[in-house]
């Protein structure tokens, strides 16, 4: 496969990372481009890949291009993308919907829309995707082995993206956020930083591989570990007398709602 990417940061880079490892493609057989000149030479350095010139050169030398470009300056990039016909383009643009980069392009290619998140950078993420008007079952399946590189994914439906990005694609930064909180009262009781952030990372770690190992609930687990009027009670007797359930699902909503903006614009 000639594999094409257009957008040199860190999810370019993760994805492109994953699918080198899986031997999916050659670096030799990768072609980059970056309007920072020195993201795309970083890439080289560090995968192996080859440069090119501008945006229509990426097209007219792959197969399968990975559009890789923040929302706000995808409308410019998709018309930089030369006359060439008939590839495979994958955005990862939160919220450009499919209909926006079929037009942008002439409807010369076959589209899918994908929404990553950061743990790809450690073959950790979870992706869903949506195929375009014109894009194939062929399409979805080697979409599928891109993204399984670097992940779980999953297939929906596109108008189901904007709730992808507020789960996944945003996901990840709400964990972090409580991670903080975490750390800072395990530094407040008296535990050394260091001693506070191992024992709040692994526990999350620790959290989820338990989830996935057991396939139980959340809710299920979350009981198991909950002994009447113990430590566990006081703290979630803490979370809902703020109502914290409304929090999370209300932070998910305005996610889900911006991505719905970020389509309309």
């Amino acid at each position: 496969m000639k594999l094409g990417v257009i957008g040199c940061g860190k999810m370019g880079r993760a994805l492109v990372g994953g699918i080198l490892g899986a031997g999916l493609c050659r670096p030799e057989d990768t072609l980059v481009y970056d309007s920072y000149e020195s993201a795309s030479a970083a890439m080289a350095s560090e995968l192996g890949v080859r440069v090119a010139p501008d945006n229509a050169s990426v097209v007219e030398g792959a197969e399968v291009v990975l559009l890789c470009t923040k929302p706000q300056g995808f409308a410019g990039m998709l018309g930089e993308l030369g006359e060439s016909r008939d590839r495979l383009l994958v955005s990862i643009a939160a919220g450009v919907r499919l209909s926006a980069i079929e037009a942008g392009t002439g409807h010369r290619h076959r589209v899918v829309r994908v929404m990553p998140n950061t743990p790809a950078l450690v073959g950790k993420g979870a992706s869903a995707y949506a195929l375009g008007s014109a894009a194939t079952e062929a399409d979805a399946a080697l979409t599928e082995a891109l993204l399984g590189a670097v992940g779980h994914v999953c297939r929906v439906g596109e108008d189901d993206l904007d709730a992808v990005t507020a789960v996944s694609g945003s996901g990840p930064a709400y964990f972090f956020f409580l991670l903080e909180a975490m750390i800072a009262e395990g530094i407040a009781q008296g535990l050394p930083p260091e001693t506070a952030r191992d024992l709040a990372v692994h526990t999350a770690a620790g959290a989820a591989e338990l989830i996935l190992s057991t396939g139980e609930a959340p809710a299920t687990l979350r009981e198991n570990v909950t002994s009447p009027n113990g430590t566990t009670f006081a703290a979630l007797e803490y979370f809902r007398g703020k109502d914290f359930e409304a929090i999370v699902r209300g932070a998910v909503a305005a996610a889900a709602e911006r991505s719905r903006e970020l389509g309309r614009s």
